[in-house]
């Protein structure tokens, strides 16, 4: 995900803010936070200092609270993670319960409750995916995705059979796996040794991506000399996780039937789209199709480290017992999560109430970027989630500053958002809880509107 610069850490007068879902009653940053702020500096890697300077100190449904008496109304849910809300009450109580009840950790050894928590995924993921290996992080999924692919194309095509295709832009993890099929350049310019048979094709995304037919796979492919019996899996994210961006539906169905056609799997990053986060349980069934792996995580807990590849049996079995584990796989603790979340998701109504809300989300970013057409130069997202593409005036070039300034902005008038993503770094990204109401919605975009308005008057 994204990152700013690491800000400077002076106090700045802001105007206090006070109504039902923000309060700021300090300058950002708080005075009395900036001696902790400079110890994670000092002890941490420079990397880990790229988010608005603000400390959290604990978090609850759609709120973030801070030691001063400062409440941020969340629009990160963390980094899409707290589907559910922060700290919810029923997951809370599992994870304690799970706690006191003796067992924290039990690498590969069977536990009850990792067997409810593999049935339950598996129960919620579409018919003929009933496999799923537990992980820690989403980048290990993308990790396992590969290895499932090249060791399925192999078993079927020989060893020539071993290509991952990816897309331009994508961002799967920081993992070596996962940044090798990423498709941003400056994330893997360190690996120097790229893997030849990992290659990437254009987004069809209609902005920066402006061919949306499948002729442009094809010729891509084309282009890169790849023929299709060479390629082991297709890996793409349901929605590209900087930008927000959604591919044609008619594009995504004919890839899944181009990957049945040359025996490809089809694998589907699910880690920010899953557990109702666009609206739908998982992101690819707004493109009508099933891919072979589904990896997730993030919201599949709302907060604790876990995620899942869910696949096909002959697929999730082509390793021997002993040969496709991890140490956390399947922790007990956040198995209780997992199952509690699902739980809140379900009873909730949550996929629902993503596909209401962005019913009102998505209009009003849409008429924002029209009286900013000059400085958004496109919306994107589905559902609570949701990206605005910071341009240059007149031109498509990113404006990665206006970005910033714009999310800073937004933190100081008590809107928490993550730090800028997507190309160049130059996507505000929007990600709410999914149980936020109504009133804290609307609330939040009067507040990014006038966050806009006063930093792009400053800047132009």
């Amino acid at each position: 995900m994204g990152a700013m610069e690491a800000q400077e850490l002076v106090p700045r007068q802001v105007p206090r803010v006070e109504t039902r879902h923000r309060r700021i009653v300090t300058p950002i940053p708080v005075p009395e936070s900036i001696p902790i702020l400079e110890q994670l500096r000092r002890n941490e890697p420079r990397s880990m200092s790229g988010q608005p300077p603000v400390l959290w100190d604990r978090a609850e449904g759609v709120y973030v609270y801070d030691r001063w008496g400062n409440q941020w109304l969340d629009w990160s849910s963390g980094v899409l993670v707290a589907n559910a809300g922060h700290n919810h009450p029923k997951i809370r109580k599992a994870i304690l319960e799970q706690v006191q009840h003796g067992l924290v950790h039990n690498y590969c050894f069977p536990s009850e409750i990792r067997a409810r928590c593999v049935e339950a995924l598996a129960r919620v993921a579409p018919p003929g995916l009933s496999k799923v290996f537990l992980l820690t992080t989403g980048a290990e999924t993308l990790e396992c995705a590969i290895k499932l692919c090249r060791t399925w194309g192999q078993k079927i095509g020989g060893k020539k059979k071993i290509g991952i295709v990816s897309f331009h832009n994508a961002f799967h993890g920081r993992t070596l796996g996962a940044q090798m099929i990423g498709g941003i350049p400056a994330l893997k310019s360190w690996i120097v040794n790229l893997d030849p048979d990992m290659i990437q094709v254009p987004f069809p995304d209609g902005f920066r991506g402006v061919d949306t037919s499948f002729e442009g796979f094809l010729k891509a492919l084309e282009t890169q000399g790849y023929s299709p019996d060479r390629v082991a899996g297709v890996i793409t994210e349901t929605y590209q996780g900087g930008n927000a961006s959604f591919a044609p539906a008619e594009y995504m169905q004919r890839l899944r039937a181009w990957c049945n056609e040359h025996q490809v799997l089809l694998v589907m990053d699910e880690v920010q789209a899953g557990f109702g986060r666009t609206g739908k349980y998982w992101g690819f069934e707004h493109y009508g199709i099933v891919p072979d792996l589904i990896c997730c995580g993030k919201g599949i807990s709302s907060g604790l480290p876990i995620s899942a590849v869910i696949g096909r049996p002959d697929v999730m079995d082509l390793y021997p017992p002993g040969s496709m584990t991890s140490t956390h796989t399947g922790n007990p603790v956040c198995c209780a999560a997992v199952l509690a979340n699902l739980q809140v998701i379900e009873e909730e109504k949550l996929v629902e109430r993503a596909r209401l809300l962005g019913e009102i989300l998505q209009p009003e970013l849409r008429r924002i970027r029209l009286r900013f057409f000059d400085h958004i130069g496109m919306v994107h997202g589905r559902g609570l989630v949701a990206s605005l593409h910071m341009v240059k005036p007149g031109t498509i070039e990113p404006w990665p500053q206006l970005a910033s300034r714009v999310v800073l902005r937004c933190v100081e008038k008590g809107l928490m958002l993550f730090a800028p993503v997507g190309y160049a770094g130059a996507s505000v990204k929007i990600a709410p809880p999914l149980v936020i109401s109504e009133d804290a919605l609307r609330e939040g975009i009067a507040t990014l509107e006038e966050a806009l308005q006063e930093v792009i008057g400053e800047m132009t």
